[in-house]
């Protein structure tokens, strides 16, 4: 069992010359647990062990320096601890999910009496991109194939317009509109399947996305916040770090709708912090190795979201 009374925290994350600290929803996460009191360890996947059946990390501490914000390089020694020597596990590693990454959740699936958010097995099972096809009446007409001539005939099938993207991919990467007239269509269409030997989703197209791409923040299955994040002119993602714009989001009934019938999966799957994507009436994508969106939804509302997630996180400890 973890020690009582633990003040550690553990973050496992993307080596931090990735992250951007004044967007990274995990960096946010870090700093309100050092504002708690709380100590705040990082590490890499790479840096988990076990030893029989107990799971290890070489970590490092984070602190904040003089203008209060998270400092990696303040503490370069690492420690080899259990990782029930923590409290409470975040598992904030972005996409893509590979061999290494499942790897790391059967290490973590070992902390036993430790925490780990989201949860392994919940995290092995949700595809970010699968997962909405278990929810056919929240989601646009939607395929999954390798096979570029079938991709082509859902292409006509959707009046000539179509979105595809990798299964694979975060942040918009490689996400592409095809259109019917494209003189390119067979390119993307092999490059996003690299020649058929991966599979791609494509999505009917969503008008609605030229006013926004919600992103809600959920805890539990229950909304905590949300953004929406406008796509630049001529642009089609509305990923904010490919220069979306954020704005106030309001929830409607149907993205309340569409928030109570995932609960009882999510939470089942130990999925609490999960963010969904809502475009006009539709589901696309159900985010749950590393959602981000606190941030922009803090400047927007002059907001701590984070303390209020590291509170609800805390409570399940």
């Amino acid at each position: 069992m973890k020690q009582a009374g633990s003040d550690r925290l553990l973050f496992l994350i993307d080596p931090p010359s990735r992250l951007n600290p004044k967007t990274d929803t995990t960096i946010a996460l870090m700093e309100a647990a050092i504002k708690r009191g709380l100590s705040a360890y990082w590490c890499e996947i790479v840096d988990l062990e076990a030893r029989n059946h107990l799971p290890f990390a070489r970590a490092k501490r984070a602190v904040t320096g003089t203008a209060k914000t998270l400092s990696f390089e303040a503490h370069t020694l690492s420690e080899t601890l259990p990782l029930e020597a923590f409290r409470l596990v975040f598992m904030r590693k972005d996409p893509p999910v590979s061999t290494d990454y499942l790897y790391a959740t059967q290490i973590l699936e070992l902390a036993g009496g430790t925490k780990v958010i989201n949860a392994p097995e919940g995290l092995r099972a949700a595809n970010e991109k699968l997962l909405v096809l278990r929810f056919p009446a929240l989601t646009p007409q939607t395929f999954v194939s390798r096979k570029t001539e079938a991709l082509k005939a859902f292409l006509k099938e959707q009046g000539g317009r179509m979105v595809v993207k990798p299964l694979w991919g975060a942040g918009g990467e490689r996400v592409f509109l095809v259109r019917e007239d494209d003189p390119n269509k067979s390119t993307i269409l092999e490059t996003i399947t690299e020649h058929e030997t991966r599979l791609a989703m494509a999505q009917a197209y969503i008008p609605e996305v030229t006013r926004g791409d919600k992103r809600i923040l959920l805890w539990k299955g229950e909304p905590v916040g949300a953004v929406l994040r406008i796509p630049r002119q001529g642009e089609l993602r509305g990923n904010l770090h490919v220069g979306a714009d954020s704005a106030m989001a309001s929830l409607t009934s149907r993205d309340l709708m569409i928030c109570e019938a995932l609960k009882p999966a999510l939470v089942s799957m130990g999925l609490f912090f999960v963010g969904i994507d809502v475009i006009g009436p539709y589901l696309t994508e159900v985010n749950v190795t590393s959602p981000t969106g606190v941030r922009e939804y803090n400047a927007l509302h002059k907001a701590a979201l984070e303390e209020e997630i590291l509170e609800r996180a805390l409570k399940e400890c």
